[in-house]
């Protein structure tokens, strides 16, 4: 369990709402985790059982059947989600596709949509990467030609998480191809909608139970009123958002991180070997010391960015470190620990063989390390 003992970014209402989301993990979560790894997808009545809790998309307004709520019951769902060993899409519905519905959508989109987001009824995906253009979304290719008072969107996208459950997905494409990024637009796409069609669901090193799909647009035609905020603008959109993108993965390295350390202590105080346990071995307590030091300042350094983020004053470089930051820090911790697990780590019935994988890919998605050194780099 996390311990909130030195938090500072927290109040008692998050801490109550932590309390619930707790709960409900223990009960719909914790004891399906092996079946969602294996099916490679979450289910439906998870999806249900959360958004009958109110862990779904907690700062929706409440005139949309939200909560109102600040980004900090947020992180709390994302903190407890990463600590469980999930990597569960639930985050990616809650943190942006319904941000960008609340900033950006017409209050058709609004009252459509956001209701069953909540209540776990719609499941939604956001659809940027394509096999040419990852870290590089003006280089998206999936056009949206006008016909009449219709969009018809051709392309392909791939890595595209909630991909197999979508129920709805916020397209990126591009409405002007001859103005590059400032031709492009979010789209939203019903998956019922013809000429819609998902690929097979993506077989990855880690995060199994995220369902990971390419998606296929062929010549899929919607109302023009399907375009999420002003056509065009969808560059400037993507690009105001991933500030709260990006420190939403890095609390969720650092929970990732702190689960992991958590496992290694368990199991090196109950290891023996050459007649002591392993933990009682210095290389071992001096290891584990310096993991808790960089636990101990990420902590600091999550409730810091959190409350810049309340404030409104988080900066894309301040965000772009922090997922730097956090997410290199994961990968040396969840290392760290398996190593001290010996052979026992290399095995999947222990929770550190999942805290490995899952922890690779982010240093990837929501740009890679290479792009956050860029933008910090810019500011210097």
């Amino acid at each position: 369990m996390l311990d909130l003992a030195m938090r500072t970014a927290f109040t008692d209402d998050h801490n109550a709402f932590r309390d619930t989301v707790r709960k409900v993990f223990d009960k719909e979560l914790i004891p399906n985790l092996d079946k969602f790894e294996d099916e490679g997808i979450v289910s439906r009545d998870f999806w249900r059982a959360c958004g009958d809790a109110g862990l779904l998309c907690p700062t929706v307004p409440e005139q949309y059947g939200g909560l109102g709520l600040d980004f900090g019951y947020n992180a709390v769902v994302g903190e407890e989600l990463s600590y469980a060993g999930s990597s569960a899409g639930i985050t990616l519905q809650s943190d942006i596709v319904a941000d960008y519905i609340v900033a950006y959508g017409s209050e058709e989109q609004k009252a459509k949509y956001l209701p069953k987001m909540i209540s776990g009824e719609i499941i939604t995906a956001i659809a940027m990467t394509e096999p040419g253009a990852g870290s590089d979304l003006q280089g998206v290719r999936t056009t949206a030609r006008k016909d009449g008072n219709h969009y018809v969107i051709s392309g392909s996208k791939t890595y595209i998480t909630n991909g197999q459950n979508a129920d709805l997905i916020i397209v990126v494409a591009k409405t002007d191809p001859d103005k590059g990024a400032k031709g492009t637009s979010l789209i939203l796409v019903d998956a019922g909608t013809e000429g819609f069609a998902r690929g097979r669901n993506l077989d990855k090193i880690g995060q199994n139970s995220a369902d990971t799909s390419e998606l296929f647009f062929n010549d899929v035609r919607v109302p023009m009123t399907n375009c999420l905020g002003e056509e065009n603008k969808g560059f400037i959109y993507l690009m105001s958002q991933l500030p709260q993108e990006r420190l939403g993965i890095a609390i969720g390295a650092q929970a990732g991180a702190q689960r992991a350390f958590d496992e290694a202590v368990k199991f090196t105080k109950d290891r023996k070997a050459f007649g002591k346990t392993v933990f009682d071995f210095q290389n071992t307590r001096f290891t584990l010391a310096g993991i808790k030091t960089e636990l101990q300042v990420g902590w600091a350094h999550i409730d810091w960015a959190l409350k810049r983020l309340l404030a409104g004053e988080l900066t894309a470089a301040e965000a772009s470190a922090a997922k730097l930051w956090h997410t290199e820090m994961q990968g040396r911790v969840v290392d760290a620990a398996l190593q001290l697990h010996g052979g026992a780590g290399y095995m999947n019935e222990y929770p550190i063989a999942r805290l490995w994988r899952d922890a690779r890919v982010q240093r990837i998605y929501g740009g890679t390390s290479e792009i956050m050194k860029e933008v910090v780099a810019r500011t210097i």
